[in-house]
């Protein structure tokens, strides 16, 4: 806030492309081909960016920009894109739950959309690969090498399986730092199956009156195995608050080709006249 008084957080741009976009990428890098976006009433620029914008390619066109018309083809044809509309109580399985009737009785996957991760394999390809392995859901993890920081998030406490694949046992929400089961925190991505589906709805609200994933997952983990894949070679991206959104910013400044000298430059004489200062 403010800047997402009237526009979706997923939709703040990192660069020249929203949140989302990089989400999305993410999943079709992954092997996904069906995108189901679940949205509300104030989301609808989230359908309008991933449409085809028959006005704007026309003018594109005429003006013979044919890189820009080419980029906003591309957002379009990524995927098949599928909107469902949010219904029941507040928290993150509620969307999940009101996504059921378009995935039916098939494995899926589940992204954030105002949070990313930048890894060599994508992230959620590498879920995707143990899921295949172990045939059981799966939930990303990162390890968390600065302890203090594990109150930020939710801590898997796990049994290891086989390199950096673990059996999730349960997940403790924001522990302290002294009292957290190990250094692996859960971020963002998760390959589930149909069974979620019963739990969501017959889940108790949680904390604050809100629905949780992560509370149907520790169910689900005292069902059948479910394991957690720690991501190699990846950095996460939370645009939740400012400072996470400005970091993000400056990472993807520093790596585009059309920003990265000129913000480099000016990096160097902020530093400069810091120092004179």
């Amino acid at each position: 806030m403010p800047a997402t008084k009237a526009m979706p957080k997923e939709m703040l741009p990192i660069v020249d492309k929203p949140v989302i976009q990089y989400v999305v990428e993410e999943a079709v890098a992954s092997g996904i081909t069906d995108i189901i976006i679940v949205t509300g009433w104030h989301k609808r620029s989230i359908e309008d960016h991933f449409d085809y914008p028959f006005e704007l390619e026309k003018r594109l066109e005429e003006a013979g920009k044919e890189k820009e018309l080419k980029e906003v083809r591309r957002i379009a044809d990524m995927a098949n894109f599928i909107y469902v509309r949010q219904k029941g109580p507040y928290g993150n399985g509620t969307p999940v739950l009101s996504a059921k009737k378009a995935i039916g009785n098939e494995p899926f996957a589940v992204l954030w959309g105002d949070e990313f991760m930048h890894a060599r394999v994508p992230r959620l390809k590498q879920c995707i690969q143990a899921y295949n392995k172990y045939k059981g859901p799966v939930v990303a993890g990162m390890q968390i090498k600065e302890r203090e920081k594990l109150s930020k998030y939710g801590i898997a406490k796990i049994k290891p399986q086989k390199g950096n694949v673990h059996i999730l046992q349960s997940i403790v929400e924001k522990p302290k730092p002294d009292k957290a089961p190990s250094d692996i925190a859960l971020l963002g991505a998760y390959v589930l199956t149909p069974d979620i589906f019963p739990i969501l709805e017959n889940l108790k609200p949680g904390r604050s009156g809100e629905v949780w994933l992560v509370d149907a997952i520790t169910a689900l983990a005292k069902k059948r195995k479910v394991y957690t894949c720690v991501v190699k070679n990846a950095h996460y991206y939370d645009c939740g608050s400012k400072a996470a959104y400005l970091k993000a910013q400056i990472s993807f400044g520093l790596e585009h080709p059309e920003t990265k000298d000129e913000l480099r430059e000016y990096i160097k004489q902020l530093k400069l006249r810091d120092e004179r200062v």
